[in-house]
């Protein structure tokens, strides 16, 4: 039996074409979405149907996609404006008045499991009520991004799952039920939204008679492509940075810091997710006149602490710490550092130290690391991979580079189509393990105390 999973994210779509029983992949196939901070969901569709004829092979079918994304439907089940997507920060004054109105932060933590920032729908509700009122007004039904794919791929009614929509700010992890008195303080009425589906539920099938699973959001689709433990800590280097964890009870932190989401197999998932990840990387190269390769061997060129440059990442603004409107500082320059090498080596050092900070996070919740696994476009970087185990604390294990999205997409097709208990139990992905020496974790610690006095120091 072939199973498909499908990874919606900002950029592109994803498919994976796997073996049921082992999670083999026997095909894949890829097609870009639009830029930008919004979309109109029928970009989604069109992409995917660009790869439709290896979707049509698989005999059960799951779609992961990226969280957060507002999409508003009329009553026709139309699109009354582009969806406005997860890193969209327009709405940050909205999330700050919604925090103010309704609890404060504490009150959104025990209800919600998070306190809503610029990401979440909720916000964007709240936005497009105060700024595009007839387009609220129209507004019959909310969806997720990974919602109204399946839809479209044959649900029998709109559906969601409790991992993405943990996401959303009005569903409750703990006590696994909507909140509707908050989507209507958002959106000034309450709309139809999707029935939460158990986590291997058959919700419909495709025109070409296969099985639909719920699907899920992207990072609960990575947790479970990767078959995380208990213990099992991953940072995840995107077009967001994320760094989660699968755990037994739902996490509430007042402080904003850890959204308390749940997962896609019935436990729960604090997840720490910055807005810079692999375009600071990006951005860097292209400051440096390099490519990412070229960027990396010049990072290992330079010596620990880039010669004193510090850099503070928020080139887009950030989530975590949420400062919407921050931008990038780069402290320290002097005639005697200002060098390529010193700038590419600030760059993977203010990235690990950004993704370390949200690992610290996790730890105040009660996560305890077993191990580390560092995932996503930008472990590919050999200079991320070298410096990982020193600026993040604890040894890395890097899984060699896989669509883990799509990947956990396939299995969760894979046991909705077994029906049994429990995921199907496919193999681990070959890894390799990285640790730091002496030397480098000394100088991590300066590393480290420097980029947060730069944070502390810089107005949000």
């Amino acid at each position: 039996m072939l199973v498909a999973g499908i990874d919606s994210s900002t950029q592109s779509v994803k498919v994976l074409l796997c073996r049921a029983e082992d999670g083999t992949v026997v095909d894949a196939a890829a097609a870009p979405h639009p830029d930008g901070t919004e979309c109109h969901p029928e970009r989604w569709w069109e992409a995917l149907n660009r790869v439709r004829d290896l979707l049509e092979r698989a005999d059960a079918v799951a779609v992961a996609a990226q969280q957060h994304g507002m999409v508003a439907l009329d009553e026709a089940g139309e699109p009354v404006r582009p969806a406005l997507l997860w890193n969209d920060t327009r709405s940050a004054p909205q999330a700050r008045a919604l925090v103010r109105e309704l609890g404060g932060p504490k009150t959104w933590a025990e209800r919600t499991g998070s306190v809503p920032l610029a990401s979440f729908t909720v916000t964007k509700l709240r936005w497009m009520a105060e700024n595009e009122p007839d387009n609220a007004r129209r507004t019959a039904s909310v969806m997720l991004p990974h919602d109204w794919l399946t839809l479209r791929l044959g649900a029998a009614a709109p559906v969601t799952d409790r991992g993405d929509a943990s996401g959303t700010g009005y569903w409750s992890p703990a006590e696994g039920r909507y909140l509707p008195e908050l989507v209507t303080a958002a959106l000034g009425h309450e709309p139809a939204l999707p029935r939460v589906a158990g986590p291997a539920e058959t919700v419909g099938e495709t025109p070409w008679g296969a099985r639909l699973a719920p699907g899920t959001g992207d990072n609960m689709g990575a947790a479970l492509g990767l078959g995380l433990r208990e213990g099992d800590v991953v940072i995840s280097i995107g077009t967001s940075g994320t760094a989660f964890a699968v755990a037994p009870a739902p996490a509430a932190d007042p402080g904003g810091f850890v959204a308390g989401f749940a997962d896609a197999t019935g436990r729960y998932l604090p997840l720490v997710c910055t807005l810079n990840a692999a375009r600071v990387l990006s951005s860097a190269a292209d400051l440096a006149g390099t490519d990412l390769d070229g960027l990396s061997a010049l990072a290992l060129s330079a010596a620990p602490g880039a010669g004193g440059l510090t850099l503070l990442p928020y080139l887009d603004g950030e989530r975590t710490p949420d400062r919407p409107g921050a931008t990038g500082v780069l402290a320290g320059i002097t005639t005697a550092n200002a060098t390529r090498a010193n700038l590419a080596r600030a760059a993977v050092e203010a990235l690990l130290c950004s993704l370390a900070d949200a690992a610290g996070y996790l730890a105040a919740q009660g996560v305890r690391p077993r191990r580390t696994l560092l995932i996503g476009g930008g472990a590919r970087s050999e200079a991320v991979r070298t410096l990982a185990p020193a600026i993040l604390g604890t040894p890395v294990t890097v899984p060699e580079p896989a669509e883990y999205v799509a990947l956990g997409a396939a299995r969760q097709a894979a046991w909705a189509a077994a029906g049994t208990p429990e995921p199907p139990a496919w193999p681990a992905p070959p890894a390799t393990e990285h640790e730091a020496g002496r030397a480098a974790a000394e100088a991590a610690a300066g590393i480290r105390a420097r980029y947060a006095a730069l944070r502390d120091g810089t107005p949000a």
